[in-house]
């Protein structure tokens, strides 16, 4: 089976979605309208703007969200998913490339998830740090016992690559008995917040009402979900997981595998970047992924 998945926030760079702007009258079409919607012309940020522009976060999650949609709207016929997924802010672009959502209704929650992410970022100090090279447990129970503030696991990338996600001096405190127990590395990332993690409450319900207000259809295929790691079809079970997907973990490697093994063979990763691909060879050699390309 045909896998379409779809990279979150930190795959952008610049002059990111230009060549599908020159090349695909209908993306030039799409990225007007995105303007028109957005209410600033996101299009000069992404094709001639710095990395700095692009790093804002009210540019980063439309700007991500757009290359995909776009990119697999311009495939055209070729692109006929039999089971999609996204990481993160990527499972609304997973949403819109199988019919849940409209393009125009997607791209106005991202931008709302981006603001409402934002906000609660600068309500609490807050940070991640990647670990690599421990048991996804050890990880979990050394957040469990920080006394102090909150950590928790955020992200399951990939076997070996766990996200922590909290306050600033907990996850630092974590990093420190991390190490403490032979992680390879365990590292801050250049975030705003911490994502994923019971610190985005704020940006949860304010997303929610945005979500509930939202028409979602049923989808043409499966969509796996950050928050439940299975194949999902109801349209009202897909807007209650997305709705908690802001404060619970993101299962990437736990999709992935159950994508494996409902019968996807083919995994096809479908906007900026490359993280994606990387990812899928460290969980499961034994399939193919690649990029989409016009």
């Amino acid at each position: 089976m045909k896998a379409y998945i779809f990279p979150g926030q930190g795959a952008q760079f610049t002059g990111m979605g230009l060549d599908l702007y020159e090349n695909s009258d209908l993306a030039k079409e799409l990225f007007e309208k995105a303007n028109d919607i957005l209410g600033f012309s996101i299009t000069d940020v992404m094709f001639t703007g710095t990395a700095e522009e692009l790093k804002e976060t009210k540019v980063t999650q439309p700007a991500i969200f757009l290359h995909s949609v776009i990119l697999a709207k311009v495939l055209g016929d070729t692109f006929q998913p039999e089971m999609v997924a996204g990481h993160s802010l990527g499972e609304l672009s997973a949403l819109v490339a199988n019919g849940v959502l409209s393009f125009e209704d997607g791209l106005r929650l991202v931008s709302k998830r981006a603001l409402a992410m934002q906000k609660a970022c600068e309500q609490t100090p807050s940070t991640m740090a990647a670990v690599l090279g421990l048991e996804d447990a050890v990880v979990e129970e050394t957040c469990a016992a920080i006394e102090e503030g909150v950590v928790v696991a955020a992200n399951y990338n990939c076997p070996g690559q766990l996200v922590i996600s909290g306050d600033v001096e907990a996850v630092k405190k974590a990093c420190e008995v991390l190490t403490e127990k032979g992680a390879r590395r365990a590292l801050l990332l250049p975030v705003g917040g911490a994502f994923h993690s019971p610190l985005m409450e704020p940006a949860r319900e304010e997303l929610a009402a945005a979500i509930e207000a939202t028409t979602f259809n049923e989808p043409t295929c499966a969509v796996y979900q950050n928050v439940a790691a299975m194949a999902i079809t109801d349209a009202a079970t897909i807007k209650s997981n997305l709705i908690a997907q802001l404060t619970a973990p993101v299962k990437w490697t736990q999709c992935i595998q159950a994508m494996v093994a409902d019968g996807g063979t083919e995994f096809i990763e479908v906007g900026p970047g490359k993280v994606l691909q990387g990812l899928m060879r460290k969980i499961d050699r034994s399939v193919t992924a690649s990029g989409a390309s016009l």
